[in-house]
């Protein structure tokens, strides 16, 4: 049975506040939980309810497991309906940018994107086109998020994720800057050559007026209807798609 001070804890780590002062993040669904448990990242303690121990299979020894009730789980979670399992991870430690890894490949650059959501989606389609960093300003919503982790089904535990200042990357670097604007050459005609940095903005304006004014090489996606936007993650993906198509 879980103590107060347990689901305290737990419910706690729904906040950033928290999250760093415990050093740990949740993850919740089995297949996610599996897809941490066999990744780089140290799983401390898993929670889980009988109906889920098979999915599960074996944990390894060295990870805390306690079953609970689905009414236990209910009091813990951050989902509103419960995946049959929780686990908490451990946050690894801050790596720094090395300036020297940005060459002969491409980068995604989120510049103050916000949505849980949109960043767990952005993660889950960069890993499925062969992206293993992705680099977000420090303002980007915080990737150990539950929502964020949610929505990454699971990538998450295979990308790394760099929090740093964007400005000065971009100012600073030896690689084309390429930003995802409204009015710019088309992405399917725009100069990718083989590296590069990909800046995308915030949900509502964009990439930020100093981080614009590093941008070398504007690029938009053709509009052929009457939307006046399009979400950030659904960018993502094109551009992705399309650094894909050129091998």
């Amino acid at each position: 049975m879980l103590s107060k001070p347990q689901i305290r804890t737990i419910t706690s780590l729904q906040q950033k506040k928290f999250r760093k002062e415990n050093g740990l993040f949740i993850v919740e669904g089995t297949k996610s939980l599996t897809e941490f448990i066999h990744s780089d990242y140290l799983v401390q303690h898993i929670f889980y309810t009988p109906q889920a121990a098979a999915k599960l299979g074996k944990i390894p020894q060295n990870i805390k497991s306690e079953e609970i009730s689905e009414q236990e789980l209910n009091r813990i979670s951050a989902l509103k309906t419960p995946q049959g399992a929780l686990g908490l991870v451990e946050i690894p430690k801050e790596i720094s940018l090395d300036p020297g890894q940005l060459r002969s490949q491409f980068h995604l650059v989120l510049d103050g994107v916000q949505d849980p959501g949109n960043l767990g989606t952005i993660i889950r389609t960069a890993e499925w086109f062969g992206f293993n960093q992705l680099i977000c300003s420090l303002d980007t919503v915080d990737v150990y998020n539950p929502k964020v982790v949610q929505a990454s089904m699971g990538s998450l535990a295979r990308m790394r994720i760099y929090y740093t200042d964007i400005e000065r990357l971009a100012a600073n670097a030896t690689v084309p800057v390429f930003g995802a604007v409204l009015d710019g050459v088309s992405l399917y005609e725009a100069a990718f050559s083989g590296e590069g940095l990909i800046v995308l903005g915030n949900e509502g304006n964009g990439i930020s007026a100093a981080v614009l004014a590093h941008v070398g090489h504007r690029v938009t996606i053709p509009r052929v209807g009457g939307a006046e936007s399009l979400n950030v993650a659904v960018s993502a993906a094109l551009f992705c798609a399309e650094l894909a198509r050129r091998g």
